[in-house]
């Protein structure tokens, strides 16, 4: 089984509205996630780990995408990692966000298997399975804004859907895509591992989702496994607190609210099992 069967850390972007504009910082956190095995500090994975980590960070200061595998401390346990930076970022601040992103991540995951964090201008993610090169449409992380003003608004609805048939149109092409109708703006971007066709099929998922999850929403994000889709109205981008973006968190609180009764169960069986005990004597 994959280590990036994270656990999604959705607090920091849910403690306040986020909103984002052309003067955005391309540091601010979206979503992290970290695999529940953790290395054995010391181990050759660890020193492949870090060598992997160390190679991303310098690659980023000369490209906007890179991957890596590293296994010259252990072939056995070779480590695979990319980056994939926002298409319209100078190498300085493509540089900035992803050292950015491995310092947030040596915070949120400390000594994880696996590990993936997202942030306004660039994603990194490394693990000890082999995912470059595959495609992956799974939702990690999906926000929508407040409803439009009045409710449902015919133009705006469709200067939406202009905006966002933008990036999936043929003439969009390459993994960052922009499209644009009226006041609202749209962006997707891909990973660099996947072919023009990936791309597009991630995409059109992103795309697919943000219209069905985010409704008559005036703003929405979509995270996928490869890729992510975005769209704004107004020129600026704004989320809510009270959206559809914390269904991971939900069900985490779910599993949590079921173990904490299992294991109030099993006290109360060995509670009752002493009882009985005490009374035969």
């Amino acid at each position: 089984m994959s280590t990036f069967m994270l656990l999604l850390l959705l607090l920091a972007s849910s403690i306040a509205s986020l909103t984002t504009s052309a003067s955005d910082d391309y540091t601010d956190f979206v979503y992290a996630g970290c695999s529940q095995p953790k290395y054995t500090l010391g181990s050759p994975y660890q020193l492949n780990v870090d060598s992997l980590l160390t190679s991303l960070a310098n690659a980023a200061a000369f490209s906007s995408y890179a991957n890596f595998t590293s296994s010259a401390a252990g072939g056995s346990f070779p480590a695979y990692g990319l980056f994939q930076c926002r298409g319209d970022l100078p190498f300085s601040d493509c540089e900035s966000c992803v050292r950015s992103g491995l310092s947030q991540l040596s915070g949120f995951c400390p000594s994880a298997a696996g590990a993936a964090v997202q942030l306004r201008g660039c994603f990194l993610r490394y693990g000890n399975d082999s995912f470059l090169g595959k495609p992956d449409t799974s939702i990690l992380y999906k926000k929508c804004g407040p409803a439009a003003a009045g409710g449902y608004n015919s133009d705006q609805l469709g200067m939406r859907d202009a905006a966002l048939a933008d990036l999936t149109s043929g003439a969009s092409g390459g993994s960052y895509r922009v499209g644009a109708a009226g006041y609202v703006q749209a962006m997707a971007q891909c990973v660099g591992d996947q072919s023009p066709k990936e791309c597009d099929d991630c995409v059109a998922a992103a795309v697919a989702q943000l219209r069905v999850v985010c409704g008559f929403a005036v703003a929405g994000d979509v995270y996928l496994g490869k890729c992510y889709a975005k769209y704004w109205s107004n020129g600026v981008y704004t989320t809510s607190k009270t959206d559809h973006g914390d269904e991971a968190g939900k069900t985490l609180a779910i599993i949590i609210g079921l173990m904490a009764g299992v294991a109030l169960i099993i006290v109360f069986l060995s509670f009752l099992r002493r009882a009985g005990h005490d009374g035969k004597y």
